[in-house]
């Protein structure tokens, strides 16, 4: 097996209710400039969704490093996370095994 690449993944889950979506609304030109001004340290990002497509629930983030205090850093920084919208936050190192992101299989 080549050199492992293990990022950090951020389940981010709203706050139930109004309010949270309505902050999700304000602070959305925030958020945007901030991933703008990270996004040498995103792999991928982006809303979670319910399953009808209707609502978002959350947002998921992939940062490129497998520190999970540094990914806390990172996603403190987001004015998202300051403007108080999720309710759970839950961090897991991972790594790409296989899949077109890593051309196939990455283990072999």
């Amino acid at each position: 097996m080549g050199k492992m690449t293990i990022y950090t993944i951020a389940r981010c889950f709203d706050k139930p209710g109004k309010a949270a979506a309505k902050r999700r609304k304000t602070f959305l030109p925030d958020h945007l400039a901030h991933i703008e001004d990270v996004i040498d340290d995103i792999f991928a990002a982006g809303p979670l969704y319910t399953y009808d497509h209707k609502s978002i629930i959350g947002s998921l983030y992939i940062y490129k490093t497998d520190d999970v205090p540094t990914a806390k850093a990172m996603l403190k920084a987001d004015p998202y996370y300051r403007a108080d919208i999720w309710g759970e936050i839950r961090f897991t190192p991972f790594y790409i095994a296989a899949g077109e992101s890593v051309g196939g299989l990455a283990y072999k």
